[in-house]
C-alpha cells in the first residue's frame, strides 16, 4: 500500500513532478504538457516549479497543463528567488508567478535558497502572502540544519512547512543531522534530483550490479529503485523531472516498490551512510 506524505496537513502522493528545464522550447510544449497531465492522471499530486526556471517559462507551461486537469487534485509549489525575498519584491514575484500559472493561490511557496535579505523580513513577507490568501503555506529550499534552527527561533519561524534539498543515494549527507532534525519537527523533505539526475556513470561496477539485482527482484529499473529508496521513510516527497511519458509512468509506479530490510542493508553496505557532518549538496 502506498502511504501518502503529510505536508501542511495535506496528504499527498510521495512522488511528484519536477519541472526544471521544462517549458524552455515551444516545439516541446505539447509533449511536455501531455507528460505532466499523464502524471497527474496516474496519481502524482505535487508539481514543483520556480520563477527561476526558464525565467518563468516553466511556470507558464505548468499553468497550461493545469488547465487540463482538476486543480484541486494538484499540490502546487513554486519558489521565489533570493533577490526577490524582501517585503517589497516578494509580493511582486508572487503575483507574477500566479499570473504565469493562471491560479489564484499556491499551496506552498519556497525561498529558493538563502538570501542577503534577512530571513526575518522574508518570513514577514511570506506571512503577509498567507494572510492575503495568495499562498496556503511557505517553506524553504537548500537550508541546512543550522539555518532551520536559527529560523525556528524567530517570530513565525516555526511556520516553515517544508525544506527542499538535494537527496539521492549518492548525496546522503543530510542523513547525518538535517533529516533527523526535520523528522523531529515533523517537517517533510522535498527531495530534488532523487535519481542523481540519471547520471550513474560514476558508480562502481559492484554498486551497479547490486542495484540491478534489486531492480530485477522487483521487475523494475535502477532509476525506480533509486526513487523508491528516496521515499522509504514515508516523510519524503521526491520530485524527479521527466518530459518523457514512459519515464513519467516509471516514476509514478516506483512508489509501489517496497524495498525489503535485507535490500536496504545491502544498499548501506555499498553506499555508505554519512558518519560526520557534510556540506549540503547543491544542484
Amino acid at each position: 500500500m502506498i502511504q501518502p506524505v503529510k505536508i501542511n496537513s495535506t496528504d499527498v502522493f510521495p512522488i511528484g513532478i519536477g519541472t526544471y528545464n521544462i517549458g524552455n522550447h515551444r516545439v516541446d510544449e505539447a509533449r511536455e504538457i501531455e507528460v505532466i497531465t499523464a502524471g497527474i492522471a496516474s496519481g502524482a499530486q505535487v508539481i514543483d516549479t520556480a520563477e527561476m526556471y526558464g525565467k518563468g517559462l516553466s511556470e507558464r507551461l505548468v499553468g497550461k497543463a493545469l488547465q487540463q486537469v482538476d486543480r484541486t487534485s494538484v499540490y502546487l509549489i513554486s519558489k521565489v528567488l533570493p533577490e526577490n525575498a524582501s517585503k517589497k519584491h516578494l509580493a511582486q514575484s508572487l503575483e507574477q508567478s500566479l499570473e504565469r500559472l493562471d491560479v489564484p493561490f499556491l499551496d506552498m511557496y519556497l525561498l529558493h535558497w538563502k538570501s542577503s535579505v534577512s530571513i526575518e523580513e522574508t518570513i514577514d513577507a511570506m506571512e503577509q502572502a498567507k494572510a492575503d490568501g495568495k499562498i496556503r503555506a511557505w517553506g524553504v529550499s537548500n537550508f541546512d540544519t543550522h539555518d532551520l534552527k536559527k529560523m525556528a527561533n524567530l517570530a513565525s519561524g516555526n511556520h516553515c512547512m517544508a525544506n527542499q534539498v538535494k537527496y539521492n543515494l549518492i548525496d546522503r549527507g543530510i542523513e547525518y543531522d538535517l533529516i533527523p532534525y526535520m523528522q523531529r519537527n515533523k517537517m517533510p523533505l522535498i527531495a530534488y534530483s532523487p535519481i542523481a539526475k540519471g547520471n550513474l556513470k560514476g558508480l562502481l561496477p559492484s554498486q551497479k550490479q547490486l542495484l540491478q539485482t534489486i531492480a530485477n527482484n522487483h521487475q523494475a529499473t535502477i532509476p525506480q529503485i533509486l526513487l523508491s529508496w528516496s521515499i522509504r521513510d514515508r516523510q519524503t516527497i521526491a520530485i524527479p523531472k521527466s518530459s518523457n511519458h514512459a519515464h513519467m509512468m516509471d516514476n509514478i509506479h516506483a512508489a509501489e516498490i517496497q524495498l525489503q530490510d535485507t535490500e536496504l542493508s545491502q544498499i548501506n553496505q555499498f553506499f555508505n551512510k554519512p558518519n560526520k557532518k557534510q556540506s549540503l549538496a547543491l544542484w
